[in-house]
């Protein structure tokens, strides 16, 4: 069995590439997010945050060969817990890093981390629309605090946002529950209906929808401010083709070597 750590849109391309090589995949979610991990005989699904100990649990329990970490690339504690367990237990480890993008626009602001990019955004004195997701609200919070700016978040309609939202002292009028892919028009929308000068979101790819914020930055001639990538430790592969082929070549020689 492999164990794939899921949550990120590549979650459902990952578990039916690994069941058509003939794997059965546990995929291991850490919110009950709604998320097509696809269907199929051998693929199924748990939920609940996991320690280091409750992955290397659940990889006894269940006889784990390999585990697949296709988390969201900015899950930094999810990848590096997930790295310890496998290595811990003795297995196999390997990490999907979804491509970045080159991004041509003139008014990108890139920031190191939440806190740089928080400075950023409120120092430019417009409107912020924030699109970072709700684990990291904060920072944003007490930069417009400081600088008097307005802040717009638009988060996941779940408890954990709702939560998350509260505990940032967000009201609900500066808040926007939706779930994307959101195009260039909907970005639009939002963008003049609240009047935002800038846009706040994280290096994620296409898959998070950046090149549609961009665009929509562009046609609104506001400013953009990203978030870069966290460094990665692990070596990473960068389609699912070349990740599902590295799993059956390792298990492969595993079995030949008699372990």
């Amino acid at each position: 069995m492999i164990l794939l750590l899921g949550g990120a849109s590549e979650t459902k391309s990952v578990a039916t590439a690994l069941m058509e090589a003939g794997f059965e995949t546990l995929v291991s979610m850490a919110t009950d997010n709604e998320l097509d991990i696809g269907e199929g005989p051998g693929v199924t699904r748990r939920t609940g945050r996991l320690s280091e100990t409750g992955f290397i649990k659940l990889i006894e329990e269940n006889g784990v060969a390999a585990l697949v970490d296709a988390a969201h690339p900015f899950a930094t504690a999810a990848h590096d817990t997930a790295k310890n367990a496998a290595k811990n237990a003795v297995i196999p480890y390997f990490r999907l890093e979804r491509p970045g993008s080159k991004y041509d626009y003139d008014k990108i602001h890139y920031a190191d981390d939440h806190e740089h990019a928080a400075q950023i955004a409120a120092g430019l004195g417009k409107a912020v629309l924030l699109t970072t997701g709700s684990r990291n609200l904060w920072p944003y919070v007490a930069a417009v605090q400081t600088s008097g700016t307005k802040l717009v978040a638009r988060v996941l309609p779940h408890a954990e946002s709702e939560d998350a939202v509260k505990k940032a002292g967000l009201a609900d009028a500066k808040v926007i529950y939706a779930r994307g892919p959101f195009t260039v028009e909907e970005n639009l929308e939002v963008i003049r209906e609240h009047g935002i000068g800038v846009i706040v979101t994280k290096d994620s790819g296409a898959a998070g929808g950046v090149p549609e914020k961009i665009e929509s930055a562009r046609a609104a001639g506001i400013d953009m401010v990203i978030v870069k990538r966290p460094e990665l430790e692990a070596e990473a592969f960068s389609t699912v083709a070349d990740l599902v082929a590295a799993v059956k070549e390792t298990l492969m020689k595993a079995r030949l070597d008699g372990r």
